[in-house]
């Protein structure tokens, strides 16, 4: 084997410059979701993303085919792991607590960590390309259906459309206060504010998938 080769856990071989090139994609994808979280979409230019990793922006067009593309990638990158995530979660527990405990710090996990995703697709998913836009509401759909089915066994009694309320209103709790609130553990410049929303996030999410209405 070349020096420059690595092998992978899939069986092949990447180049040296093969992971180089993916971890600069990698490292655009994040300064572009900084920067479009900060000023939106339409505000950032190529050049601007490309000088924050030290490329020009006619150097992002090796990785991704416009800025409408790389906005594609961010968010849809990030949804596709949240679903081969939650797969494995449903996979590997029968338990339904188990599965809906995991499942919860998955996701609460994802909105302390991906704040600038969760913003950018909230306020820019309309300006991606149609096709792009189809795949990633599927993908997002089938990350969803995911806790409709695991709600169901503690639900039985409502309807799929009830327990997808439920899903929705989880993930605001979840998405909507860790984005809020992880800005006041940076400024702060302390780890203990973030380790508080780590436990108290999960287990309010808990009680509120548990709660029944009168």
């Amino acid at each position: 084997m070349s020096s420059t080769e690595i092998n992978t856990d899939r069986g092949g071989a990447k180049t040296q410059r093969q992971l180089e090139k993916e971890k600069r994609r990698e490292q655009l994808l994040a300064s572009a979701g900084r920067l479009f979280s900060d000023r939106g979409f339409a505000s950032v230019s190529l050049d601007e993303i490309g000088a924050e990793v030290g490329v020009t922006g006619q150097a992002i067009y090796r990785h991704f085919e416009s800025k409408q593309d790389m906005l594609g990638a961010l968010i849809g990158q990030a949804g596709y792991n949240l679903l081969l995530s939650g797969r494995a979660i449903e996979t590997d527990n029968p338990d339904t607590y188990e599965r809906l405990q995991q499942l919860v710090e998955l996701q609460t996990d994802f909105a302390l960590t991906s704040p600038d995703i969760i913003r950018v697709q909230d306020r820019d998913l309309a300006v991606v390309e149609e096709r792009q836009q189809r795949e990633i509401r599927r993908t997002q759909r089938e990350y969803i259906d995911i806790w409709v089915r695991a709600m169901g066994d503690v639900h039985p009694e409502e309807t799929a459309e009830q327990r997808l309320v439920r899903a929705h209103a989880l993930f605001g709790l979840i998405n909507s206060t860790g984005h809020s609130f992880r800005g006041l553990a940076k400024r702060q410049q302390t780890g203990n504010f973030l380790a508080y929303l780590k436990r108290m996030l999960p287990q309010m999410a808990m009680e509120s998938i548990y709660a029944a209405p009168k």
